[in-house]
């Protein structure tokens, strides 16, 4: 009879730490710090030229979530009256798209929020800023730079 237990309790204890090592191998691609699970991937660069939005439907201060021209989603904040800014609206945490919330782009993933207004990370998880988008401000719209 201890010959059958021990034989029970191996195979138990193997099993649960073949689990546990399955389990750890995908929480560590999961927990990726680049979106794509990937590092250094860089995204496309956006053509110049296009308009995002009207300044004037940017409040001085605050963002607006908008499309690019390829279909990706930027964040345009308005830094002055006369001025704005474009960040990538994806999470540097794992990929999410972040939410314009006044002078805060909060990540409704895990919880990371940035600076509208520069795309630094305010509070974690997330450890980089977004990437920004070149932007200027023609004929009262903010258009790809």
């Amino acid at each position: 009879m201890t010959a059958e237990l021990h034989s029970r309790r191996t195979a138990l204890t193997t099993g649960a730490a073949v689990a546990g090592a399955a389990v750890g191998a995908v929480a560590l691609t999961a927990c990726s710090s680049e979106p794509d699970g990937k590092s250094g991937t860089a995204q496309a660069p956006i053509a110049a030229g296009t308009p995002l939005v009207a300044l004037a439907d940017v409040p001085v201060g605050e963002a607006k979530a908008a499309k690019a021209p390829d279909g990706s989603d930027v964040i345009v904040a308005r830094t002055s009256e006369t001025a704005a800014a474009a960040f990538s609206a994806i999470c540097t945490h794992q990929g999410c798209a972040v939410t314009p919330k006044g002078a805060d782009l909060v990540c409704p993933c895990h919880g990371s929020v940035f600076n509208a207004l520069t795309g630094e990370v305010k509070q974690g998880p997330a450890n980089k800023p977004l990437p920004s988008v070149p932007v200027k401000v023609e004929n009262g719209k903010v258009v790809t730079g």
